[in-house]
């Protein structure tokens, strides 16, 4: 059964990497533009733009602006593998006789059955408004002001955030979409992530780094010694 799954496995990955080839080669121009076509992009930009304007009507420029963001960019290559560990792949289940399931959650599984169905690389949009009101300004701002920071540290803080989901999005599309990988960083990260796809859902969670946290939290083996999963396109063997 393992050499069955094996092979399977290795097959559907040849079989997206042939048809890959087959496509016709798409620049990274038209893939950006493409990117544009969705809601998250936009919804993002317009958080973006938001905590930009609040940073530059308040000015009171100073160093202590940079150590939140500075800390949140060494973090977030952590932040970023506990979300995909413990938020994407969340396994339903009953809590205190309550049935406990996410729409973040049936969405990435959606998407690990279907990885080249567009808008399901997307984070969605329903969840987004949230992430963005309650994660990007609600949270900073309440911890910000307790801690007494000012209202420019926290509308830096605020700012690395929004462009630390941008650049999250535009991976992850940049990923599944037909461009190929030109520069040996992206090729890594392209791979790893097709590995996470088609080897083994269990590895291989970072998305913008070429394995930062994988790394250092024991989840990038060495292919050859993993062995392949079943249940990588039906994350945890269940309908999603």
């Amino acid at each position: 059964m393992n050499d069955h799954v094996e092979r399977l496995a290795q097959e559907r990955l040849n079989a997206a990497e042939r048809e890959l080839a087959r496509r016709p080669a798409v620049t990274l121009g038209s893939t950006w533009r493409a990117f544009w076509r969705y809601p998250s992009p936009w919804m993002i930009s317009a958080f973006i733009v938001g905590a930009l304007t609040g940073r530059l009507v308040v000015a009171q420029w100073a160093l202590s602006d940079l150590w939140a963001p500075l800390v949140f960019v060494a973090l977030f290559p952590f932040i970023e593998w506990t979300i995909h560990v413990f938020i994407l792949h969340w396994r339903p289940r009953r809590i205190a006789g309550a049935y406990v399931d996410t729409l973040l959650a049936r969405d990435h599984r959606r998407h690990h059955a279907e990885p080249r169905d567009v808008p399901l690389v997307f984070v969605p949009w329903r969840s987004l408004i949230w992430v963005i009101l309650i994660v990007g300004c609600a949270l900073p701002i309440a911890v910000g002001l307790l801690v007494g920071a000012s209202w420019g540290e926290i509308l830096s803080y605020m700012l690395t955030e929004a462009l630390a989901l941008g650049i999250y999005e535009w991976t992850h599309y940049l990923i599944h979409s037909d461009y190929r990988p030109k520069s040996r960083a992206y090729k890594v990260i392209w791979r790893n992530h097709r590995l996470h796809h088609y080897k083994n859902e269990h590895y291989w969670f970072s998305i913008t780094t070429s394995g930062t946290s994988d790394r250092v939290l024991g989840t990038h083996p060495d292919p050859a010694k993993v062995p392949t999963s079943g249940t990588a396109k039906n994350l945890h063997g269940e309908v999603a």
